[in-house]
């Protein structure tokens, strides 16, 4: 049986054990892709509530491989009143360009 070669995207971002579809911890949440998906929450949320949310640090995150990549972030976010840490999940097919909002509350502490 031929062995799957390990996709550089999954490597870069530390995503070796995603393959079995569960959720893996994201290694680098600085990583410049994290970030961008974080702010994509951010604007998609602000386009949905009217808010002015304003992202200010990836807290932490993890991802899943299903037709695309899942990743769940929690994002410390200031409107104008305070800040807040929000939990959201993000949706991507990189190969078509495709990103959907599908999760984003209030994280309760």
């Amino acid at each position: 049986m031929p062995q799957l070669a390990t996709s550089p995207l999954l490597h870069d971002y530390g995503f070796q054990d995603a393959l079995t579809g569960g959720w893996t911890p994201i290694k680098n949440i600085k990583d410049p892709h994290v970030i961008e998906i974080a702010k994509f929450a951010i604007n998609e949320y602000k386009k949905k509530s009217k808010g002015n949310l304003k992202l200010e640090e990836v807290e932490k995150g993890e991802t899943q491989v299903v037709s695309g990549i899942n990743y769940k972030l929690v994002l410390q976010a200031k409107d104008e009143t305070a800040d807040n840490s929000y939990e959201a999940v993000v949706w991507e097919k990189a190969w078509l360009k495709f990103r959907k909002l599908t999760f984003f509350t209030l994280v309760r502490g």
